[in-house]
């Protein structure tokens, strides 16, 4: 047995799992939950209707997938990346694109191709703990960047000594970010990216939110690089999916696009690994790559449920709208496992405490004392959730 499975810390739902198993929840009211980040916007019906084609549909579960992607999809990937983040030199969709089941098994899988089993990994703290789950099986030390409220929530690698650069194999970044939804500046992923040069690291960058933001598309890892004229994108690699953009979180399609020497040992790695998309799921990717006119509609959703959402809670509890994403990052009033069980048992609202989203580093854990909320139900019930924890404030005191 793998004895670095013992290493693995229990994942977020569990531990609220453990946290609630025995609340009751306010009896009367329908349970609402703000906390999965599962998109539940319907899918668009284009998509639907495409899928249920029987020619599209045979042809796919009558094929054994190619790990590559069919080049309808990579030229659709690429097509989007290269327009998307402004890249002076299109994407070329053979060697620079890889089909991927969703953003969370690349995450993972990355891993495990470029440690070596050992050096250092630097993980943004709070995180999305694939990352730290990936980091540990692949034999790596771990190194956790507070992401402050000072630095806008952002990890702050002013942090990082030359001899944890040196030591670095590994950055995973998440921009925009979760929980926050705070958004790297191109200044920043540059940052990244010369000190990558300077120590030969992999930069990763989940950028699975991308598509959902409130004013100026986010700028992504491979802009950056462009910017600088690196168009080989060397070492930089960008992971997005089509689980948030278009709510296709069942659909498990997401790419990898970035540096063609990475992504070629990756595709090795990927043959073994048993991991390509079936055909007929390849194809319906390339169509909702293809399309805009839906991610526009979805992003206008969101806007209507923060602004609802906000209007009712900010007398009683101060929160702002992030930059992008679908998660409100607050304070809590009392420690937040209190606030949490309190919440369900008053209002039968469920909510993800901000600590089991981080860990504790020198005392201190970044997420303590906050919540994460995701907007991610329907605006009826979005609204019907801040009117029940409007009146549990009033009661809270």
């Amino acid at each position: 047995m793998n004895k670095r499975l013992d290493h693995l810390n229990l994942y977020p739902f569990e531990k609220l799992n453990k946290l609630i198993d025995d609340v009751t929840p306010a009896i009367g009211q329908k349970p609402i939950s703000l906390a999965l980040g599962e998109p539940k916007h319907s899918a668009p019906s284009f998509l639907i209707e495409a899928y249920c084609d029987p020619i599209a549909i045979t042809n796919g579960f009558g094929t054994y997938p190619p790990t590559r992607g069919i080049p309808k999809l990579r030229e659709a990937i690429a097509s989007f990346v290269s327009k998307r983040f402004n890249l002076s030199q299109e994407i070329n969709p053979d060697t620079e694109v890889l089909p991927v089941n969703g953003t969370r098994e690349a995450l993972f899988a990355i891993a495990q191709v470029v440690i070596n089993g050992s050096g250092l990994t630097l993980i943004p703290n709070p995180f999305y703990q694939i990352y730290e789950g990936a980091t540990i099986l692949a034999g790596s030390a771990t190194r956790y960047i507070p992401c402050k409220e000072t630095n806008n929530f952002n990890p702050d690698f002013s942090e990082i000594t030359e001899a944890e650069w040196r030591d670095c194999s590994l950055v995973y970044l998440c921009t925009p970010g979760n929980p926050s939804g705070s958004i790297m500046s191109i200044e920043d992923l540059q940052y990244v990216i010369m000190k990558s040069d300077e120590y030969d690291f992999t930069i990763v960058s989940d950028e699975c939110y991308s598509e959902i933001y409130s004013a100026t598309p986010p700028p992504g890892l491979l802009e950056a690089a462009s910017a600088m004229g690196r168009d080989d994108y060397k070492n930089c690699l960008a992971f997005n999916s089509l689980s948030k953009r278009s709510n296709l979180p069942g659909l498990r399609s997401g790419y990898v696009c970035g540096d063609s020497n990475i992504l070629d040992k990756f595709l090795l790695y990927r043959t073994y690994h048993g991991s390509a998309m079936p055909v007929q799921n390849q194809w319906i990717s390339a169509l909702a790559w293809q399309d805009e006119e839906h991610v526009a509609v979805n992003r206008k959703l969101y806007t209507e449920k923060y602004e609802a959402f906000l209007e009712i809670i900010k007398p009683v509890w101060p929160m702002q709208q992030p930059e992008a994403g679908f998660y409100l990052w607050p304070k809590t009033p009392i420690p937040d496992e209190e606030f949490t069980i309190k919440l369900l048992s008053q209002t039968n609202v469920k909510v993800v405490p901000g600590s089991y989203l981080a860990r504790e580093v020198n005392g201190v854990n970044p997420g303590a004392n906050r919540v994460r909320l995701a907007l991610v139900a329907e605006l009826e019930q979005c609204v019907e959730a801040a009117n029940r924890i409007k009146q549990f404030f009033k009661h809270l005191g």
